[in-house]
């Protein structure tokens, strides 16, 4: 049964539940969903509620509704989210991040918990200890951005944020990765890091939001300079 911990309780908000649970693979291909008045139970809402949350699965082909039987995962719910993440080019993500996370930025500054605070620092102590190590530094910026996200309390942003940086286990990414990350660019990322932390940390949205901006197109320069190589 997915998680209830949500901030709101929309259909949108259980929609995006129940996504990322598919495309991760914790519901899998044919597999029958809970009955409505069992997920209206769990998340405290109106059966209507969740028949539009289901609905909204069904219009994106993750899920098929069958009448007098259920609602069941779609055979090719995972393909239908996988074939855009495999077909990605890593400039692609740069692109769409910059028309999501200068926003994410913004929410984290009205949403984000101490802890999430406590969180994003620690992540960012480990990329600046791994300056001479790219692989380490990537993991933790993945970490670092996926958490922005979450502190929102937006699941629907949270999990495509989560799609997007799927990305970055495609085999072009990692070429990217070798051609790009060199100890001078991590420094300077660690430092932009760094400074939209603090931004959040002393909620300025308007600052974390121009910070972030500045950050990917550091990102995409990087990026730029190595395709041409």
């Amino acid at each position: 049964m997915p998680e209830t911990n949500l901030k709101r309780t929309g259909f949108s908000e259980i929609a995006a539940l129940l996504r990322r649970d598919i495309t991760r693979g914790d519901l899998a291909p044919r597999e029958r969903l809970a009955p409505e008045r069992d997920l209206a139970q769990h998340y405290g809402v109106a059966r209507g509620t969740v028949r539009e949350a289901l609905n909204q699965l069904s219009s994106e082909g993750l899920v098929e509704i069958r009448p007098g039987s259920g609602t069941y995962v779609s055979d090719d719910a995972i393909d239908t989210v996988s074939s855009v993440v495999a077909n990605a080019r890593p400039l692609e993500m740069i692109d769409a991040r910059f028309a999501l996370e200068p926003h994410l930025c913004r929410l984290a500054v009205l949403h984000a918990r101490q802890a999430d605070l406590d969180g994003m620092e620690a992540l960012l102590m480990t990329m600046e200890n791994s300056v001479d190590d790219p692989v380490n530094f990537s993991i933790a910026d993945k970490s670092f951005h996926s958490l922005l996200a979450e502190c929102t309390g937006n699941s629907l942003l949270a999990w495509i944020t989560t799609q997007m940086s799927s990305v970055r286990n495609q085999e072009q990414w990692a070429r990217m990765r070798q051609l790009t990350l060199n100890a001078d660019i991590i420094s300077q990322y660690n430092n932009q890091h760094r400074q939209i932390l603090n931004a959040i940390r002393t909620r300025d949205p308007e600052r974390a939001a121009t910070l972030m901006k500045e950050h990917l197109e550091t990102a995409r320069l990087s990026l730029t300079r190595a395709a041409a190589t």
